[in-house]
């Protein structure tokens, strides 16, 4: 096991406290700095709630070298905002091509010494058995979301430059949203056949979009 921690004097109580334990290895860095395993690896950690968004970016922005699971302390609203059905977000989106992402547990401000000034909650990262999108286009999948999340109004405007407008009309009975629904209103399972769709030219609506591998 290796603990990471930033803070010096919380790194010295760590190397004091698990001094017995040689499978633990204490190092004093900046998980943002931190490069991740290729093998596969699983992630407990309290997050700093000020940086909770950019540590899971940098843990999970890049599926091939990312954690089998990670279990994770975050701000409750964090939480509810980035694990809620609806409204998405674009890191929820694309985390869930690889993941599927549960609120397991709300923690009470009282839970921790000192207390903080808001509740928490732990988020569970488990890795698909199946992906959504391929880990190998994951660059391309973080563009596609990026674009279509940054646009305004109705999805099948926002593609109109990877996807025909009339063609995404057509694909949403088949997909399950409207036709005038919003980035926010897709799930990631209809964004990642999208996405195939796109990406794909030639697949008519109904056809089933060719699925990931791990």
């Amino acid at each position: 096991m290796i603990a990471l921690e930033l803070a010096p004097d919380l790194a010295a109580e760590l190397r004091r406290s698990l001094a017995a334990n040689r499978r633990v290895s204490v190092v004093e860095f900046d998980v943002l700095e931190w490069e991740w395993p290729t093998r596969p690896f699983s992630v407990v950690a309290n997050l700093p709630f000020a940086s909770s968004g950019a540590i899971l970016a940098h843990l999970l922005r890049a599926p091939r070298r990312a954690p089998s699971r990670a279990d994770v302390i975050v701000q409750w609203d964090f939480a509810s905002k980035q694990t809620a059905v609806w409204p998405a977000t674009l890191k929820s989106t694309y985390w869930r091509a690889w993941y599927d992402v549960t609120l397991t547990r709300r923690l009470a401000q009282t839970a921790f010494s000192p207390p903080p000034s808001v509740d928490a909650a732990v988020v569970r990262f488990d890795r698909r058995p199946q992906p959504l999108v391929p880990v190998e286009e994951s660059e391309r999948y973080w563009n596609f979301l990026s674009e279509a999340f940054r646009a305004p109004g109705p999805v099948r405007r926002a593609l109109d430059a990877r996807l025909p407008s009339l063609q995404v009309k057509r694909l949403a009975p088949t997909l399950g949203f409207a036709p005038d629904a919003r980035a926010r209103d897709l799930d990631a399972r209809q964004w990642a056949a999208l996405y195939a769709f796109a990406t794909r030219p030639g697949a008519a609506p109904g056809s089933r979009p060719r699925q990931g591998r791990r």
